[in-house]
């Protein structure tokens, strides 16, 4: 008894099965979504396999020739990942840098040393007024009462520290 012989037993349904089945495997790997195309392209290769073979033996090389080209699949799949054109679509080459003229936040550096009013209570967040601008701010950890004359020491991104300005 030859070893391959399920090959000559394989009819037109097991092979669309079959062909189906992988095509569906292939759309999973390369549109990745909620493995419903892969599931179900395993399921059609079961099915095939169960219809092909006449016995556990036959079943078991099935599986495995079916193990063997998954795996070359797969390892196509992660090389064009890493160098292919599947790499093009996944990573984000380039990068929104700031010498490019892209920002995250609002550049507040030349704040530093203004003088303004505390328009909200800082407990130790609020809001304050700089020359007409009204800015969101925090104390460092300092209660500081309504319409006090605060100043900014520092700026970090977006967060602007006041500290309350002493009088005399």
């Amino acid at each position: 008894m030859n070893v391959f012989s399920f090959v000559e037993g394989i009819e037109t349904m097991q092979a669309i099965l079959f062909i189906l089945g992988l095509l569906l495997l292939i759309v999973e790997a390369f549109m990745p979504g909620f493995g419903i195309a892969g599931i179900t392209g395993l399921a059609l290769l079961v099915v095939g396999i169960v219809m092909t073979a006449r016995n556990a033996s036959e079943a078991f090389v099935m599986v495995m020739i079916l193990l063997l080209l998954v795996a070359l699949m797969a390892l196509v799949i992660l090389r064009s990942a890493k160098k292919g054109t599947l790499s093009r679509k996944l990573v984000l080459w380039s990068a929104a840098r700031h010498e490019n003229g892209f920002s995250a936040s609002a550049d507040t550096t030349s704040l530093t040393g203004r003088e303004g009013i505390a328009v909200t209570i800082l407990r130790p967040a609020g809001t304050g007024e700089f020359d007409g601008q009204r800015l969101d701010v925090v104390s460092e950890g300092a209660f500081i009462e309504r319409g006090s004359k605060i100043k900014i020491i520092r700026t970090e991104g977006r967060r602007i520290v006041v500290e309350p300005v002493k009088q005399g």
